[in-house]
């Protein structure tokens, strides 16, 4: 995508000097008696001096016909002094288009490219020109689509004047960036949607491991010995009791 500012139209200026102007002396063919009368019959002296001088005095401009041309050449002078001074103007204001774009831009960006048109001076100016920029998503990362779609946004607004051009590209910019943060939505509800769903597998497999721990602990405990019943003291007792005398008499 190319981003930069408009050629304008210069219209040039004449290449060259009105043509001079028509002369009496310039005429083609005999234009007085005494030469029509030399073309007839050979002239004698004192007519050919005359035809002479005729001549000489037809070459003279009259002096208000020699005032038209230094005026021409000062009007076209004042013109291509304005077209120069427009010129520089033009190409002053294009160098700083670019180079706001590429600035800006950095590494999405490249070098600006100019279109120049050369002057009544003999100089070349740039009259327009352009920057290129990548406007493309980042594939599988919408966070560093947005990340890039903000700085070109901001490149091709950088000028003090956005072309047209330069308004359609921060358009597309916007446009990837909505889409970029569409695409992160989704992906930050499936990864939370996935973490749930990995709570809850976790916590039946802790309730299923309690209660295989609590079936298997009856068979491995000894079972406690039951408390001595009373008649067992009782029969304990018995033993206990001196027996009784017997009295053997002779």
């Amino acid at each position: 995508m190319q981003i930069g500012s408009a050629m304008p139209h210069v219209a040039p200026l004449p290449s060259s000097l009105p043509a001079r102007p028509f002369l009496s002396g310039d005429s083609a063919g005999p234009s007085s008696p005494e030469l029509i009368r030399a073309g007839q019959a050979p002239a004698t002296p004192a007519q050919a001096a005359a035809g002479q001088a005729s001549l000489r005095e037809g070459d003279e401009p009259s002096p208000g016909r020699a005032a038209e041309r230094p005026a021409a050449e000062a009007e076209q002078l004042r013109e291509e002094q304005q077209q120069i001074a427009s010129l520089a103007s033009r190409d002053r204001e294009v160098r700083s288009h670019e180079q706001a774009h590429a600035a800006v831009g950095g590494a999405y960006a490249g070098a600006p490219s100019y279109t120049y048109q050369r002057g009544p001076d003999g100089k070349t100016y740039a009259v327009g020109g352009e920057v290129g920029i990548d406007v493309s998503p980042i594939p599988g990362d919408p966070q560093a689509t947005l990340r890039k779609m903000d700085v070109v946004q901001r490149a091709a607004l950088a000028p003090a004047e956005p072309s047209a051009q330069d308004r359609r590209v921060a358009a597309q910019a916007q446009a990837q960036a909505s889409q970029a943060r569409t695409e992160l939505a989704e992906m930050r509800r499936e990864e939370a949607l996935a973490a749930r769903e990995e709570r809850r597998l976790s916590a039946e497999q802790r309730k299923a491991a309690e209660a295989a721990e609590g079936e298997a602990a009856p068979a491995t405990q000894q079972p406690l010995p039951s408390a001595p019943s009373l008649e067992l003291y009782r029969n304990l007792a018995r033993l206990q009791e001196p027996a009784a005398t017997v009295d053997l008499l002779a």
